[in-house]
């Protein structure tokens, strides 16, 4: 999609840089060694933390631990661009030096191996935040495109317990409804919903609904908007699409409990290739397009802009950019 240009007001540019910009959660890089470069995108957008996804459904661990080692080297061995991110501080750090912080995440606890022991060596890897299920059910529970919906299981609360105790940060997007609903109630630390959008404003199934946006913030998380066409509404990449969908969560929970989670893919050939590689974990409709638009991250700077057109005081502008989510991780991360 070409991208939008709008035109800031006076002075944004400065309060713009003093913003700390969180992007909870880009799309699985497929092809690390050719595309690893593409991290820096995030930060000549003004990012400083971007969470990248290392592996999901179809991958075991074999898979996952060789894109997160193609992250690891790059990050670790460009120290001039990139800070590793094991603590809320090391973001910040980021932040005041003109660098990208990065961590990991994982959609879905098939890469643990069936194997609850194996969230620690994740999280000593650098991965701070992970999903129960993906789409469709597994070990730890149902997900959003699942029927009937089994909720949680026994393994599935054990790995969230696991996931309390080392400090990672439990994720319910792709859930199916009752799995998340209890995955709130079993987590003793705030639960994201790290990229998603609101139901009540697109009838999509891997949308949320409003009370799963309530119960997350009740738990002291963050719902991340995300930028995918499919779920803001028609294959719509709008910022106004997205700012649609952080104005209602605003509404129902606060701008405190509201953040970013773009969810952009790297290459849209990926989307394709996984689409007709796995058609069990995506229902038809994933198709219907022709092809799924994503709101890139060159668009940060535009969102901003339109929150602070809005009339969002200022620190909600910069909680809705980044805050919202250093707050979670200052609370969880060990």
């Amino acid at each position: 999609m070409e991208q939008e240009h709008v035109t800031p007001r006076p002075g944004f540019a400065d309060e713009y840089a003093r913003a700390l910009v969180w992007e909870q959660h880009c799309c699985l890089p497929l092809d690390p060694d050719t595309r690893v470069d593409e991290l820096w995108r995030y930060a000549e957008a003004g990012a400083s933390f971007v969470s990248v996804n290392v592996g999901y459904a179809p991958h075991g661990i074999a898979d996952t631990i060789r894109v997160l080692s193609a992250f690891r080297h790059h990050v670790l061995t460009n120290p001039d661009r990139y800070v590793m991110a094991a603590s809320a501080d090391d973001v910040r750090r980021a932040k005041a030096t003109g660098r990208l912080a990065v961590a990991f995440d994982l959609e879905d606890t098939r890469p643990l191996g069936g194997r609850v022991d194996t969230v620690q060596t994740y999280y000593d890897l650098g991965v701070r935040t992970m999903l129960l299920t993906y789409n469709q059910r597994n070990e730890a529970g149902s997900g959003c495109h699942d029927d009937p919906d089994g909720g949680l299981t026994p393994f599935g609360g054990q790995v969230v317990a696991e996931m309390n105790r080392v400090g990672m940060v439990v994720d319910a997007t792709h859930c199916s409804y009752r799995t998340s609903m209890d995955i709130f109630d079993a987590s003793e630390s705030p639960v994201v919903l790290s990229h998603s959008a609101a139901r009540a404003l697109h009838d999509h199934e891997r949308n949320v609904w409003d009370d799963q946006i309530r119960a997350c913030a009740r738990t002291g998380g963050v719902i991340g908007i995300n930028g995918v066409g499919i779920f803001l509404g028609d294959n719509d990449t709008s910022t106004e699409a997205l700012l649609r969908h952080i104005d209602h969560a605003v509404d129902l929970v606060g701008w405190e409990h509201v953040g970013l989670g773009l969810d952009f893919c790297f290459a849209e050939e990926d989307v394709n290739a996984e689409l007709a590689r796995n058609p069990d974990l995506f229902p038809p409709d994933y198709g219907t397009w022709g092809r799924i638009d994503f709101v890139e991250p060159e668009r940060l700077p535009a969102i901003a802009a339109a929150l602070m057109d809005r009339s969002y005081p200022s620190e909600a502008v910069w909680g809705i950019l980044g805050e919202n989510f250093l707050r979670v991780a200052q609370e969880v991360w060990r």
